[in-house]
């Protein structure tokens, strides 16, 4: 573990922006809210926030993205693969955003073996920052996310005067070299530990149980469509939910032609299980025609089905379903702690 004063930080984050091809992206405000964006400066990045509205996952897995385009007019059939693999620098990461990308990771890298996410994945840096400011709606203590061991290249925690830095990558000590840092202090590296202890006390929210009992808790629960038909009453079906989960990765491919059909392009854009025609298939059949069913399998999935395939618990607490739900009927931390209530009712 390194320390670097805040000035040299900011200096590093300057020289990165005026000097590496990547975009370097970070944490900004927008109004009232805080996003990731593009950085054009070391003063508009904000390390002390509490939640961002998407998660850094739209930098390896855009919302729309052209991944081939094709032209058959004249004498020769053209067809190229567009998807960019220009990576990003994406500084202000939060331990649960890390978390989400390490199970991407496995989906579209070790299992789909997805060549743009790949490329963009692998292309790109990961600079996280532990959590200074906990969001009322963050339930990340109770999913093991609240803090990081890996899936950065770098992790830097706030001690005031100076950042203490800790090196998780080859390419995260590349980074370094350019400013001048010392080796922590054993006093230091304890204060880390600390202020990362300190973080269990903030959460407001918590589940009442392990999140190791969600498979068979949700498992058991399946037919229990008076819960499922009671809690999604008040559901719009507007997909939000899906949008602003930093775990979800089920997208949609379309073909858009010109107007003659002779060229045009594949594009992937984001889709979510909670959009009522998101399990339509030919004929017009409707797999999960009532919102119960759709409202079910979001928590299903995210607790129990992607457990199954892939070994994690697909809700990494971050909250940010539970804020934007305008129908206030997202938040898993409610519906887990309920449904395990229930159970030993």
């Amino acid at each position: 573990m390194k320390t670097i004063d805040r000035s040299e930080f900011a200096a590093l984050i300057d020289e990165l922006i005026a000097s590496d091809p990547r975009d370097v992206v970070g944490v900004v405000t927008d109004g009232e809210q805080y996003v990731f964006d593009h950085l054009e400066s070391a003063d508009e990045l904000v390390l002390d926030y509490d939640l961002t509205a998407l998660s850094p996952k739209k930098y390896i897995m855009p919302q729309r993205e052209t991944l081939l385009t094709y032209d058959r007019r004249g004498d020769d059939y053209e067809m190229r693969a567009e998807a960019d693999p220009t990576g990003h620098i994406i500084v202000g990461v939060h331990p649960y955003d890390l978390a989400a990308i390490n199970q991407l990771d496995k989906i579209f890298i070790d299992t789909l073996q997805d060549e743009p996410y790949r490329r963009k994945r692998e292309n790109s840096v990961l600079i996280g920052v532990t959590m200074q400011d906990v969001a009322e709606t963050c339930f990340a203590g109770s999913m093991d996310t609240a803090t990081a061991e890996s899936g950065y290249d770098l992790m830097v925690t706030d001690l005031g005067d100076r950042f203490a830095v800790d090196i998780g990558t080859f390419e995260g000590d590349r980074l370094l070299e350019s400013v001048p840092t010392r080796n922590a202090s054993a006093e230091e590296i304890d204060r880390v530990a600390e202020i990362e202890a300190a973080l269990e006390d903030e959460f407001d929210r918590e589940l009442t149980f392990p999140p190791a009992a969600l498979p068979t808790l949700l498992e058991a629960s399946y037919d229990d469509m008076d819960f499922w038909e009671d809690y999604a009453e008040q559901c719009l079906s507007c997909g939000t939910c899906n949008v602003v989960c930093p775990t979800c990765f089920c997208f949609s491919v379309d073909m858009i032609r010109d107007l003659e059909g002779d060229s045009g392009r594949q594009e992937r854009r984001w889709d979510g299980c909670l959009l009522e025609d998101f399990a339509t298939v030919a004929q017009g059949e409707n797999f999960r025609e009532e919102v119960a069913q759709r409202h079910r399998h979001r928590f299903m999935r995210k607790g129990w089905y992607i457990y199954e395939r892939y070994g994690d618990i697909a809700c990494v607490g971050c909250g940010r379903c539970t804020r934007h739900c305008v129908a206030d009927v997202a938040d898993p931390c409610e519906v887990y702690n309920e449904l395990r209530e229930g159970q030993y009712a």
